[in-house]
């Protein structure tokens, strides 16, 4: 019988908490760091493979996936849609330059009704939906990477150059947060075939392995489903690839927590329709059968 995938996720949790290199971070928390790891999870047969040993919110992830895929850089389209994993940075940026000790329950508040001040205080900057969709050349023409990607799958399936990323040396001060999944490859697999299959290899610079990496997973495979999709090809692999993976020392009884604990079955994804391009999803496409994980474990995100 095969080992359950997550256990490769686990396996690198023990490995940072027994030898790990203890580090004091950018934030200032301090962390237990590795450097390289990777991960493979087969998408076939519809496999999501969202972590099952604590309960992960897939949906939240989704919908920060697709806030990407729009481009937008403003967290009020994220809150609208009950979504606040982005507001601790601009609520720091908030506070610093104001000296309001604004509660970040009122700080919402304030972007959802407020149309001006989400413009002044709720963008993030060139983020990654930016870069993904806007990048900006040095002649000022606009890039969209996504839908190059796609073009290429489509009229061009073995090539090399199936990539998109969101490291723009040029813009990375003006960003709330350097990306930490950078770089994304596309390969088809079984050209020729009756079956060829769409895999896709994440390369991510930094990786919070406690509360970061079970999101990433889940909404890069949900990408890579979706692409798959678009493209009339079958799911393959997702290829995950991380430089430096740690834990946060505030997150070490959450890990020891979670590592006494079994993986379960990976639910199964299927899509309620086919939309007309990649910009046309939303969250009710995404059908999620059998996801029974232990319960959440809760941890504080540094900033």
């Amino acid at each position: 019988m095969n080992r359950h995938a997550e256990y490769q996720y686990l396996d690198l949790m023990s490995r940072l908490i027994e030898r790990g290199d203890r580090r004091i971070d950018r934030t200032g928390v301090g962390t237990l760091a590795n450097f390289g790891a990777m991960m493979r999870f087969d998408l076939s047969d519809g496999v999501f493979p969202v972590y099952t040993t604590k309960r992960v919110y897939w949906k939240t992830a989704v919908k920060e996936m697709l806030w990407f895929l729009s481009g937008q850089t403003n967290i009020r389209s994220l809150l609208t849609a009950n979504v606040r994993i982005w507001s601790d940075w601009p609520l720091s940026r908030y506070r610093k330059e104001t000296g309001e000790e604004i509660t970040q329950e009122s700080f919402e508040e304030r972007i959802v009704a407020d149309e001006n001040f989400a413009i002044q205080w709720g963008d993030l900057g060139p983020v990654y939906g930016k870069q993904w969709r806007r990048w900006i050349d040095k002649d000022g023409r606009e890039h969209d990477q996504i839908a190059g990607v796609i073009d290429t799958l489509r009229t061009d399936p073995s090539s090399r150059r199936m990539i998109f990323h969101a490291w723009n040396v040029g813009e990375l001060e003006n960003m709330a947060l350097h990306p930490c999944h950078m770089v994304y490859q596309f390969y088809v697999s079984g050209l020729g075939s009756t079956a060829p299959k769409l895999s896709l290899m994440v390369t991510q610079r930094s990786s919070d392995h406690l509360l970061g990496n079970p999101f990433n997973i889940c909404q890069q495979a949900a990408l890579l489903a979706m692409v798959a999709q678009q493209t009339d090809l079958a799911p393959g692999e997702l290829i995950w690839s991380g430089g430096d993976v740690h834990l946060y020392l505030n997150h070490l009884e959450q890990a020891k927590q979670q590592l006494t604990r079994e993986p379960r079955p990976f639910p199964k994804l299927s899509f309620a329709r086919k939309p007309a391009s990649i910009d046309d999803y939303r969250i009710d496409d995404f059908i999620v059968e059998g996801y029974n994980p232990h319960p959440p474990i809760e941890a504080p995100v540094a900033v």
